[in-house]
């Protein structure tokens, strides 16, 4: 008598079996199409406890804070927030990471003490908080930084995680490869300290790029001098860092720009224009001409060119005596020859107010 066949039992039918490469593969894909991370908005879950606990640690946090929480994510940095400070104030863009939050801390005693603001951070006017701590996205890095030192009162601190190359940027010394007008500007309203490195694949997905965390405390009191000011010289001298300052004054849309200030504030002063034609006195009040000024835009030694109106006289009697005055000032102070790269703080306050005793203003 012929032997019965055997049938053979599906290999993933038994409980013992271990799911092979092509099922393993099918079941990420199935749990990643239920909860995808938005690269597109910087979405790098921080997964490591101890990275968060540390970050938390560093902030110097008490019972009676309110903290600032830029991108909580899924909520892994936030609930150690809650462990140490009165109340997290956190600011999502994404609906379905703020609904994940909530979840998280639902019918918890942190409930109470979480308010979730859903939108952009850089568009939401902020409330009151005593620090910021943040797993940054990437793409908001600089503009997240201004907004914070630009803010009135000012935070305790900030404990921030960028991008390990734009962290570098803010805490870099004169002389340094990446010192640039970010740098500057930081470290005029701030005390900027890096902590650490974190690795990539303390994330999740990994991003393709290092990070690292720094410490910023505003100062306090803040320095006397106008923001818009001092940031509108800065955005001059870096355009090309390493060249001489007076390098960045010859071009003709930067005198332009400069002599439209200059009349704005003579006019403001009650200065008379001398030897200038009474046409050429209306510069940027008319029709002009576009003219192409290159800045440092974001910060970071990146050059944008924009166009600003320079006027039909743009070649007056005035642009003469405005550059004589540019030419005096850097000859005085003996920056001119010197480049930014290289400048320090007391350099950039030492050629602003020169500057500005000679009516040439650059907000």
């Amino acid at each position: 008598m012929p032997k019965a066949k055997k049938q053979l039992r599906p290999v993933g039918n038994s409980p013992y079996s271990r799911p092979n490469a092509a099922a393993r593969e099918a079941a990420s894909k199935a749990v990643n199409n239920v909860f995808r991370m938005n690269t597109d908005l910087g979405q790098h879950i921080l997964k490591n406890p101890g990275v968060a606990q540390a970050i938390v640690d560093k902030a110097g946090l008490k019972q009676s804070d309110v903290v600032l929480e830029v991108g909580p994510g899924t909520g892994n940095l936030t609930v150690k927030i809650l462990e140490k400070a009165r109340k997290v104030i956190a600011v999502e863009m994404d609906p379905r990471m703020a609904a994940e939050l909530t979840k998280r801390v639902q019918g918890k005693p942190e409930q109470n003490r979480l308010e979730i603001l859903l939108g952009d951070v850089i568009k939401t006017e902020l409330p009151y908080f005593d620090v910021c701590i943040s797993n940054t996205p990437y793409q908001i890095s600089s503009p997240l930084v201004f907004k914070l030192l630009a803010l009135s009162p000012a935070p305790r601190t900030c404990v921030l995680m960028f991008q390990q190359e734009f962290a570098m940027r803010v805490v870099a010394s004169p002389g340094d490869a990446l010192y640039c007008r970010l740098s500057v500007n930081a470290q005029m309203w701030a005390k900027c300290t890096h902590i650490m490195k974190v690795g990539k694949n303390n994330f999740k997905p990994p991003p393709q790029v290092e990070s690292s965390v720094i410490r910023i405390e505003p100062k306090n009191p803040r320095p006397p001098i106008s923001y818009d000011e001092w940031d509108g010289l800065l955005r001059i001298v870096f355009v090309r860092k390493n060249r001489t300052i007076s390098a960045g004054f010859k071009s003709s849309a930067v005198m332009a720009l400069v002599e439209r200030n200059y009349r704005t504030w003579c006019a403001t002063n009650n200065v008379k224009l001398e030897g200038d034609d009474g046409e050429a006195d209306m510069v940027g009040a008319g029709e002009g001409e576009d003219e192409e000024m290159e800045v440092d835009e974001d910060g970071m030694g990146g050059v944008k060119k924009v166009k600003i109106k320079t006027g039909k006289h743009s070649r007056s009697r005035v642009r003469e005596k405005v550059k004589g005055l540019v030419e005096t000032v850097l000859a005085e102070t003996a920056l001119g020859e010197k480049r930014a790269g290289k400048c320090d703080e007391a350099d950039f306050l030492k050629l602003l107010y020169a500057f500005n005793q000679q009516g040439i203003h650059f907000s």
